[in-house]
């Protein structure tokens, strides 16, 4: 029998998430596509999501360009054709990922999977709604894959801590949320009442329309109070607009405090069963549907 000091390297067991080469010949070809399509820790896989960035790049310059007035007609043919070999390009791409994970339909509804197929749809759908190709521009959203191209993992714990804040934060965010709409829908009637049609407030929607920009300290102008009684509501919104604002930013910044003390590595591979992503850098099991990483 011979010694195990004597196993060569091709016969040692990979450790599962351990970044590596290609799987070997044998392996499956969905095993072998998903390597190159979702993994960004090897060579090919690499090579593969770096020119998959320089095609979204490339493409919303195009649609981009298409915009613009003044060109010639040459100039917006080849934009044309450059945005129909792009799409295509780019629809085989979608249905490359398709195949590689062993349940499609979960990585459809994932948040990569439905922004892939959003970037595709509009050129589609231009073939019956003309304006709908701008929409392609919902591409750049896909170059947040750069995070895990360059193994930027740090950054993707740092973009699930503030996804968690965020979780966490919901229903304080939307108690006061409530909140915020009662006090709007409160001044909005009394400035209706206050103000009257003879000084724009013509109904009590379009004073809640008024409150909600005061409130916001966006302040339009386009609608104004013109009595003492309405001016000084309207100083008293003002000054409360600035209190509200820092609720919500205090309620999330409280959140992140508390799980900052509790920092986790984030792993950039990718589940071949489903496509999920952002699991822990020690996980060995996919946390959405358990397969093996």
């Amino acid at each position: 029998m011979p010694d195990s000091g004597s196993r060569t390297k091709h016969q040692v067991p990979p450790v599962p998430g351990e970044p590596g080469d290609l799987p070997p010949l044998g392996a499956s070809w969905r095993t072998r596509v998903h390597t190159v399509v979702f993994e960004a820790d090897t060579p090919a896989g690499r090579l593969f999501d770096i020119g998959l960035m320089t095609l979204i790049v490339l493409s919303v310059v195009v649609v981009s360009m298409e915009t613009v007035p003044g060109l010639s007609a040459r100039s917006y043919a080849a934009l044309r054709t450059a945005e129909w070999v792009l799409t295509v390009l780019f629809t085989a791409e979608y249905l490359l990922r398709l195949a590689a994970v062993r349940r499609p339909a979960v990585y459809a509804a994932s948040f990569y999977g439905v922004v892939d197929l959003l970037s595709i749809l509009p050129t589609w759908v231009s073939l019956l709604v003309p304006g709908a190709r701008v929409l392609m521009v919902v591409r750049v959203v896909r170059l947040l894959r750069i995070f895990r191209v360059f193994k930027l993992a740090r950054y993707l714990a740092e973009a699930q801590l503030i996804g968690t804040a965020l979780r966490a934060s919901s229903r304080k965010i939307g108690v006061f949320l409530f909140a915020v709409v009662t006090i709007i829908i409160i001044v909005g009637a009394v400035m209706y009442v206050v103000e009257g049609p003879a000084s724009g407030f013509t109904s009590i929607p379009l004073s809640m329309y008024w409150a909600v920009v005061t409130l916001t300290t966006v302040g339009y102008g386009d609608i104004s109070p013109l009595t003492p009684l309405g001016r000084t509501l309207a100083s008293v919104v003002m000054i409360m607009g600035y209190g509200i604002i820092a609720v919500p930013t205090g309620i999330v910044t409280a959140e992140l405090t508390q799980l900052g003390r509790h920092p986790q590595a984030v792993s950039t591979q990718l589940c071949s069963q489903c496509g999920a992503d952002d699991h822990n850098a020690d996980a060995r099991f996919c946390r959405h549907c358990g397969h093996a990483l």
